[in-house]
């Protein structure tokens, strides 16, 4: 189908909830005025009251009725945008059908999923269907995991242009401040429950490849681990266990792959969570490493999930708006090539990271996939926000004034 064919340049699905809100107000702020947009979800009634808190120009936007239960809604949809942007989740429970949808649709489609189990699955039922199409399917364009894919490309671009040879080590120190998110945390649980009782999604969880396109031509390197013993940086600071590791780190590699790891064929990377120095980091770190231990295996256990749910945020919930505003996260990759030079390359940005940040990110992505086309990698298929948008969306965000830099150490 032509892009002349299609009514809608952008459709927010799931527009009516926290996070999808935050991504409309973006694009009504920022999106050029000639851009087409739409806003989705299975509540007529509830997205024409998110439209109302929008901006004065998302007024007009039409309103689309969609449903994740209702596949011919999801086809139409697909088929009246060149670009869908799905926030509804958790998505290995609502996801897969919209990805199906827009793969066969040749429409671009962006998410900021967290979840390895739903990003495997789709690569294996939709990647060739997407190439054949055309469509770009962009998993993981919020905080997890545009940060980490975009800090260790600007690292191999560095390297690279220096003729510093391959990367061989990067070990990313994430530190934050922002509210809980209730999606990530209903993605969590959802994760936990199915690999209690999955042999083969606890195989998928612990495998370093699990999202690799090809998992037999991977090296043989042995991988940082996901959760690593409280420790210390090379500067004294102490870091621990990151939440995020264990997801961040599979499409770091993902892109590696695609990109023919051009980053380097035994590319050791991962991440941990920056917790300060002194007493107080090194207190903070075990507290994080123990806290995230428990709170995986409270997930697992009926009683204690009950107990969970009565007193964790809701998914479609968020924090406040002060929250929102005063959080910010800092990300720092710190590279070793294999000629022994060192790099550094930093994400950063104000905002809290899962909501106000993570909106910017998606945003972002998004129009990219709208109104880049001929500016973006020549790519198609299930792919990485690196292997999709790369420094176009580089670009883009340090234009929505992140922070996105690399050089030697």
């Amino acid at each position: 189908m032509s892009d002349e064919a299609r009514d809608h340049d952008i459709v927010v699905f799931g527009a009516s909830g926290f996070v999808g809100a935050l991504v409309a107000e973006h694009l009504a702020d920022h999106a050029p005025p000639t851009t087409r947009i739409a806003l989705a979800g299975r509540s007529r009634e509830k997205v024409e009251r998110a439209r109302a808190g929008l901006p004065a120009g998302a007024h007009t936007w039409p309103v689309l009725v969609a449903d994740a239960d209702d596949p011919a809604s999801l086809e139409a949809m697909a088929r009246s945008a060149r670009v869908v942007v799905s926030t509804v989740g958790p998505y290995l429970s609502y996801g897969l059908p919209l990805v199906d949808a827009c793969a066969r649709a040749g429409t671009h489609y962006a998410d900021l999923t967290g979840e390895a189990p739903f990003v495997r699955a789709a690569i294996d039922r939709y990647d060739a269907v997407a190439r054949t199409s055309g469509a770009r399917l962009v998993h993981a364009c919020g905080y997890d995991a545009v940060p980490s894919d975009l800090a260790v490309l600007m690292l191999h671009r560095q390297v690279e242009a220096d003729g510093a040879g391959p990367l061989a080590d990067v070990r990313l120190v994430a530190t934050a401040r922002g509210g809980l998110s209730g999606g990530t945390l209903a993605s969590m649980r959802g994760i936990v429950e199915l690999a209690a009782r999955d042999r083969s999604v606890r195989r998928l969880l612990a495998d370093p490849y699990s999202l690799s396109p090809d998992r037999e031509a991977e090296p043989s390197t042995r991988q940082p681990p996901d959760t690593p013993a409280p420790g210390r940086t090379y500067d004294g600071r102490w870091v621990a266990a990151s939440p995020m590791a264990s997801f961040n780190t599979r499409i770091v590699r993902r892109s590696n792959a695609l990109h023919g790891w051009a980053y380097g064929r035994d590319l050791r990377y991962g991440e941990v969570a920056g917790t300060g120095r002194g007493a107080k980091g090194a207190a903070t770190a075990v507290g994080l490493t123990v806290g995230l231990g428990a709170a995986a295996a409270a997930f697992a256990v009926p009683p204690l999930r009950a107990l969970l749910d009565r007193r964790l945020p809701a998914p479609g919930s968020g924090p406040d708006e002060h929250t929102r505003r005063t959080g910010w996260f800092r990300m720092e990759a710190h590279a070793r090539t294999s000629t022994g030079r060192d790099y550094r390359a930093v994400a950063a940005a104000q905002g809290d990271p899962g909501y106000a940040a993570t909106a910017v990110m998606l945003g972002q992505a998004v129009l990219a996939l709208a109104v880049d086309g001929d500016r973006l990698p020549d790519a198609a298929g299930s792919l990485t926000p690196a292997t999709a948008l790369g420094d176009v969306l580089v670009d883009r965000l340090r234009s929505a004034g992140h922070t996105y830099e690399a050089g030697p150490r």
